[in-house]
């Protein structure tokens, strides 16, 4: 039997995902150049984390 997993352990993935996705929006809408590449990290950390989970599933 599996031993029960920790609620930090188990919304630390989705937590990141957030605040990289948050960091995204905000870094994307307070300025220009670096900003737009910072924003374009974040906002890409969610399709990552879909490929990431798609190619381990299968």
């Amino acid at each position: 039997m599996k031993r029960p997993q920790g609620l930090a352990r188990i919304f630390a993935a989705p937590g990141a995902i957030a605040a990289l996705s948050l960091f995204g929006l905000v870094a994307a809408l307070i300025g220009d150049g670096p900003w737009d590449w910072a924003g374009w990290i974040g906002l890409a950390a969610p399709l990552a984390a879909l490929g990431w989970a798609m190619r381990r599933r299968g």
